[in-house]
């Protein structure tokens, strides 16, 4: 399957990008200045909700908690509640809290044109933003970058090579799609997308390159990894549930692996279909030979057990393949 795959479909977190997102700032609403008491406690209520969570975001905010020692500002979330693509919410010190996409608060928290005009520059700078509801208020987001993997740029070049289409499929906001995208030269990108809607586009890029190849890292990936033509985990960095779900998992934990999966395989199945054709056609002709009375039995016999020697010793070729 894998040497027909036309269109290979990426997550970005964790799979195009290193999966160690770190906080570059928190923006309060009611910011006096600097790194003042009013964002701090943004972020502090964040990490409160995000201790519940093994997201890659939740660990960025709970790290920046921590080296900003405000991590003990508020226990831990009670009856925290984590939707898959859309964000975390629960009770710090009693009272609700969210943490939530942009996309998600512009539908359904409201808040001031000039705080959401925060929100896009630090997008546009390509930064990942979570919005945080409490007391009752939209009270600040946090911003949170994540760099390519090293190999991203070169595995997305080679798969261009061998004719290969690259998408990126994401969650996050378009101008943070957009600058990953570009620095790993991905054909298309696909932004703002939840779970579901993953799985709507890997349906529609089959039906325009007939056989999808979808790789992942998270819990979010799988069903669109289940949906695409083949499944794709990366090893060192995903969940249980992606590597159950996928049928290749690269475990040395970077996509370098990926091209050379693909030649592989092309090359087992060049050597699959000669070993058919060649086997194939011998015991054919034996066959034509002894309704014709040329072929004894015991050079039928010989014939075939020749041709299992060979086509077993051409089997092995894989073996010094590089």
């Amino acid at each position: 399957t894998l040497p027909m795959i036309k269109a290979f479909a990426f997550d970005k977190t964790g799979t195009l990008t290193r999966g160690e997102p770190v906080v570059a700032f928190s923006q309060a609403v009611d910011c006096a200045g600097g790194d003042c008491e009013y964002c701090k406690d943004v972020l502090a209520v964040a990490s409160s909700l995000e201790r519940r969570s093994t997201h890659p975001l939740a660990k960025a905010v709970v790290n920046a908690a921590e080296v900003s020692g405000v991590i003990n500002h508020y226990p831990p979330a009670e009856e925290v509640v984590v939707s898959a693509g859309r964000g975390i919410s629960g009770l710090v010190n009693g009272q609700e809290a969210v943490l939530a996409s942009h996309k998600h608060f512009d539908e359904h928290y409201n808040h001031s044109p000039e705080f959401c005009e925060l929100v896009s520059e630090a997008e546009n700078a390509g930064h990942t933003t979570i919005l945080l509801y409490n007391e009752s208020r939209v009270r600040g987001f946090i911003a949170v970058s994540d760099t390519p993997r090293s190999e991203s740029a070169t595995v997305v070049k080679q798969l261009k090579t061998m004719g290969k289409t690259t998408i990126m499929l994401t969650g996050d906001n378009q101008n943070t799609a957009q600058a990953i995208g570009q620095q790993t030269g991905v054909d298309m990108i696909q932004s703002s997308l939840l779970p579901e809607q993953k799985v709507e586009a890997i349906r529609n890029l089959s039906k325009t390159y007939g056989q999808v190849a979808m790789i992942g890292d998270g819990i979010n990936d799988t069903p669109a990894m289940s949906a695409a033509t083949l499944g794709v985990a990366v090893g060192g960095a995903s969940s249980a549930q992606a590597m159950e779900t996928a049928d290749i998992v690269l475990m040395a934990g970077n996509l370098n692996q990926l091209p050379y999966t693909i030649r592989l395989a092309t090359y087992t199945r060049k050597i699959i279909l000669e070993n058919l054709s060649v086997s194939l056609g011998v015991k054919g002709l034996f066959i034509v030979l002894a309704l014709l009375g040329f072929a004894p039995l015991w050079l039928a016999v010989i014939a075939d057990s020749g041709m299992a020697v060979v086509v077993v010793i051409n089997s092995l070729r894989p073996l010094r393949f590089k």
